[in-house]
């Protein structure tokens, strides 16, 4: 053999294992089942699916490169025992490249695990062990059917009375209003209990077609029906929301920590637990007012007299009740005006809210209020001469200091497995 035949037979070789490692890395990365989300594709790969589970990441997060190939190999798993078109996705998104969509799902560490149902984002993040048997048991359960199906109309009036239920009557399972029915029920499992019944069981209660009903709890056939497009998710979904998920929720040391896992910042009304009209006044403005911030923000009411510690690091106590504020989680910022007759002043909850996600109400707290920019001169007052000068000494803004601790945060998982987006202004 010449050296000639030699370098060739190197050379194939050489050329076989370059390309088989070119096919095994191709064919790796062709099998990935979890999508890049971009903002060119972040909404259709959402609103075709039932359940996405997205890994909001950073490339730079010890945290994140450590989560990738447990996403990677949780998903392949998933998809293969779940792989009807449309059931299950699971995504990621690199918040460096991807800022503004960063910004819209209020990520503030890394890595962040989001569930999303039929579109739309679940309030509650997955804080479980990252681990694939973990995440694994977690979509398995979000994936079973919400619904209880009853044979008989005796079994509702065995539920659970001290819970809310929405209750659907339909003809058969196969019609749209059914499976309007249930994607809402998807949504709104954790909020709700969803119950159905069909055919002729149901027929007593389908005398004007199909039906949907909410039963408050602590009540006995004491129903709100449904008056909307019964085919219609987007308007079953607003008001299943409305009747499942109290737009304001009382907080109490039960619900807490759930409550703080949601990892939003908390609007609190802390009152006199006699203080009803306070509570029914608060209810109606955040209605009015903080509507589109209901997925940024968690709006509670909580007993001033049993949830005096916080009170005690804002510098109040329960004779000064009632007190508003907001707990970043981070820090704690009172509403510096009235209660009781400036939050019905319109715009005045709103842009309290507002100033916390600007970054307001910290820069404030260390370097006093911001300057307001004066009105331009009219032209009398140009053309007049100065004629009055003060002698008061100009009032110096306080010396800057530093906002209350967060009282809520010691009960939020622990930060040890995150790395924390540097946001202030929270």
């Amino acid at each position: 053999m010449n050296h000639k035949q030699s370098f060739k037979q190197m050379f194939s070789r050489s050329s076989y294992w370059i390309y088989s490692l070119l096919g095994l890395l191709l064919s790796t990365v062709a099998r990935s089942e979890v999508i890049q989300l971009t903002s060119q594709n972040i909404n259709n790969i959402l609103a075709t699916h039932e359940l996405v589970l997205v890994n909001f990441y950073a490339d730079w997060c010890r945290f994140s490169q450590i989560l990738a190939p447990v996403f990677e190999e949780t998903a392949k798993k998933l998809k293969e025992e779940f792989p009807a078109p449309g059931k299950l996705a699971f995504g990621k998104v690199d918040c460096d490249n991807e800022n503004p969509i960063a910004t819209q799902y209020h990520i503030t560490k890394y890595p962040t695990i989001k569930i999303f149902r039929s579109g739309n984002v679940v309030k509650k993040e997955y804080r479980g062990q990252r681990a694939p048997d973990a995440i694994g048991t977690f979509i398995r359960e979000q994936l079973k059917d919400p619904i209880i199906v009853h044979e008989s109309m005796e079994k509702l009036d065995e539920i659970d009375m001290k819970k809310r239920h929405m209750i659907g009557y339909f003809e058969d399972k196969e019609t749209d209003n059914f499976k309007t029915y249930r994607r809402v029920a998807s949504q709104l499992r954790e909020d709700c209990t969803f119950h159905a019944a069909f055919g002729s069981v149901s027929e007593p209660e389908r005398t004007g077609g199909d039906n949907v009903v909410f039963r408050p709890p602590n009540t006995h056939r004491q129903d709100i029906v449904y008056q909307g497009p019964i085919n219609n998710p987007e308007t079953m979904l607003v008001w299943a929301t409305d009747k499942c998920v109290p737009l304001v929720r009382e907080i109490t040391f039960d619900n807490a920590e759930e409550l703080t896992e949601e990892g939003l910042p908390f609007l609190i009304l802390f009152h006199h637990p006699d203080d009803i009209a306070t509570v029914e006044t608060f209810n109606t403005e955040v209605v009015k007012q903080l509507l589109g911030d209901k997925n940024s923000v968690n709006f509670l009411t909580a007993d001033g007299l049993k949830f005096s510690h916080p009170l005690h690091h804002l510098g109040k106590s329960s004779s000064d009740l009632p007190i508003l504020a907001i707990d970043s989680f981070r820090h704690m910022y009172i509403f510096k005006h009235d209660v009781k007759t400036d939050l019905t002043k319109p715009g005045l909850l709103k842009q309290f809210v507002d100033d916390l996600h600007s970054g307001k109400l910290h820069r404030e707290f260390h370097h006093g209020p911001d300057p307001e920019t004066p009105p331009p001169p009219s032209a009398d007052q140009n053309n007049e001469e100065e004629k009055h000068i003060p002698h008061d000494p100009i009032e110096k803004p306080d010396e800057p200091t530093s906002p209350p601790e967060s009282s809520f945060v010691k009960l939020a998982p622990s930060h040890n497995r995150y790395t924390l987006v540097p946001r202030d202004e929270l």
